[in-house]
């Protein structure tokens, strides 16, 4: 089973600010690619499998096979109207990684790629969002306890079920599992730093033929999604792609807290493909 006009599929996945906008945005160029910012995908897919899945009334009714053409239909029907010379579709999502048996079976051609970042520079970088937009509550936080200092919204963040938590610990469960050959990990500072060898290496890794990017010449915004979220600014991507160096705003000791949260550096008991930069 295909979609129309499109030979392959692979998923972007991650940490939130580690680059998966960039990411797209440099993918983009390729006139064979189609790639975005977070897709409904895989709301869609969860709420699906919830309803054919023990504890509903029709789960009895709906086989592994009916289940699985139900699941690759969602994927054919959101991406019809791509123009047919899209023959390479990356959907992102953060949650991707917690699906990886699903979205193998589904698509056994299938690569994440799953950007990551210093867990302390993703806190620096939300809080940095959110100070710049002083006059908006944003969806990030649900209730005025959470939102109240920068401790009690990186303590929020880092929730299990909340933005980083979440795509922290769907990255750490991918990380070690039986599927990590199929996922490249991609450090967010060699992505910024050296562009020209990381994504050659991005296509090696995806069996794609290379193509000759633009790394200073980059055209990425979305303003009306992201002010839907309260953080205007959030996926819009500079124009040059480069690495600014910059002290962190977050207190010390929230900055180390956060900092010794880089499990990809254990490559030893991961089957994963890891590009990053030492600390």
């Amino acid at each position: 089973m295909t979609l129309s006009g499109v030979q392959r599929f692979h998923f972007i996945s991650g940490l939130p600010r580690s680059g998966s906008t960039l990411l797209s945005a440099i993918l983009s160029q390729n006139p064979r690619f189609h790639a975005g910012v977070s897709s409904p995908l895989a709301a869609f897919f969860s709420s699906l499998v919830a309803q054919v899945s023990v504890g509903s009334e029709w789960a009895a009714q709906v086989s592994i096979a009916q289940r699985r053409r139900l699941l690759h239909g969602l994927f054919e029907s959101y991406y019809a109207d791509l123009p047919a010379e899209k023959q390479v579709v990356f959907d992102t999502n953060r949650s991707w990684t917690a699906r990886l048996p699903a979205l193998l079976d589904l698509f056994p051609q299938a690569r994440v790629i799953a950007c990551v970042r210093n867990v302390a520079w993703v806190m620096d970088s939300i809080e940095r969002l959110y100070r710049k937009n002083p006059y908006e509550n944003t969806a990030l936080f649900g209730n005025d306890a959470e939102r109240s200092t920068v401790f009690t919204r990186t303590e929020t963040l880092a929730q299990r079920n909340r933005l980083v938590g979440l795509a922290y610990s769907g990255l750490k469960e991918a990380y070690y599992s039986e599927q990590g050959r199929a996922m490249l990990v991609v450090d967010y500072d060699l992505l910024v730093q050296r562009p020209a060898h990381v994504i050659p290496l991005i296509y090696q890794f995806l069996g794609e033929e290379a193509f000759p990017h633009d790394y200073e010449n980059l055209q990425f915004d979305t303003p009306d999604y992201d002010e839907g979220l309260g953080l205007a600014g959030l996926h819009k991507v500079r124009r040059k792609v480069s690495l600014e160096p910059r002290e962190t705003i977050l207190p010390p000791d929230l900055f180390e807290q956060y900092a010794k949260l880089s499990f990809w550096y254990n490559t030893a008991s991961s089957r994963c493909n890891v590009l990053m930069v030492r600390p």
